[in-house]
């Protein structure tokens, strides 16, 4: 059984960065893909970024492309997201996620998640 558990998150100002961290245990889960998704007050989760293995594929949602970079170390068992030049609109609770299927955007295709961390941004 895959745990993970994020950390890292909180109140910002526009224009600040912040690095998220998400520790995952259990299982095998180094070979498994690992996501970024969040979820905004009242809305829908939503794909933020994605990283598979081999760190050979990444990919972003268009929203966050050329601010945010997701990264991996699976040595130390962490996936993390750092977040440059922060938008009120990035305000929300960031999960992070474990995936084998080979599709990545909707919060189906993971099967594993941590409880989340929150991401405020103030104008």
């Amino acid at each position: 059984q895959v745990q993970l558990q994020e950390s890292g998150g909180g109140l910002v100002q526009a224009g600040d960065s912040l690095r998220l961290s998400c520790v995952g245990t259990g299982g095998a889960w180094s070979t498994y893909a690992m996501g970024w998704f969040r979820q905004p007050p009242g809305k829908e989760r939503e794909f933020v970024a994605t990283i598979m293995w081999s760190r050979s594929s990444i990919f972003y949602a268009d929203s966050v492309k050329g601010r945010f970079t997701i990264s991996r170390d699976s040595a130390k068992g962490t996936v993390s997201l750092q977040m440059n030049n922060l938008k009120p609109e990035d305000t929300a609770n960031y999960f992070c996620a474990a995936r084998v299927k080979t599709t990545y955007t909707q919060p189906s295709d993971y099967e594993y998640w941590g409880q989340g961390t929150q991401v405020t941004v103030s104008s």
